[in-house]
Parts: structure tokens; C-alpha cells; sequence
């Protein structure tokens, strides 16, 4: 089993070069130029900014910055936080 972060369905879009047509996965996002996976954009460019993540995917960086906030705040109440 190879240890790089991606899933199967990432793996044969990138060897194959193909975008992913699969919009039910949990992982597709409507970005050809990385295989529309989200997966794929993480293994190839490393962490990304708010601004990098708002430009893929279509929305402002003040929504993006709106969804991190609800989401840390969901964190710190179920104890899943460090």
C-alpha cells in the first residue's frame, strides 16, 4: 500500500491525465487543471492559502474565511481540538 495521501480514484487520474468525472466523491472539486480532486491539488502544491482555496473554488475570501471560522468553532466544542 503506497503511503502518499491519495486514493485510488486520485491516483489513476493522475497517471492516466484525466480529469475526474466523479462529482458524488467527496473529494471532487471543479478544478480540471489538478484532476478536479482536492486530494491531488494537496499532493501537488502542498498546503494552500485561504486565497488559493477561495480561487479554486470559486468563492471570496471572506466566505472561505467564514466557513474556517464555523469550522474551528465545531472543533472546540466536540474536544476533537488539541
Amino acid at each position: 500500500m503506497i503511503k502518499d495521501g491519495l486514493n485510488k480514484c486520485a491516483r489513476k487520474c493522475m497517471s492516466t491525465k484525466t480529469a475526474c468525472i466523479e462529482s458524488s466523491c467527496r473529494h471532487f472539486i471543479d478544478y480540471p487543471k489538478e484532476y478536479n480532486c482536492v486530494l491531488v491539488t494537496v499532493y501537488e502544491n502542498g498546503n494552500l492559502t485561504l486565497r488559493e482555496v477561495a480561487e479554486r473554488i470559486g468563492v471570496s475570501f471572506a466566505r472561505i474565511k467564514q466557513i474556517e471560522s464555523k469550522a474551528l468553532a465545531k472543533l472546540k466544542k466536540s474536544d476533537l481540538a488539541l
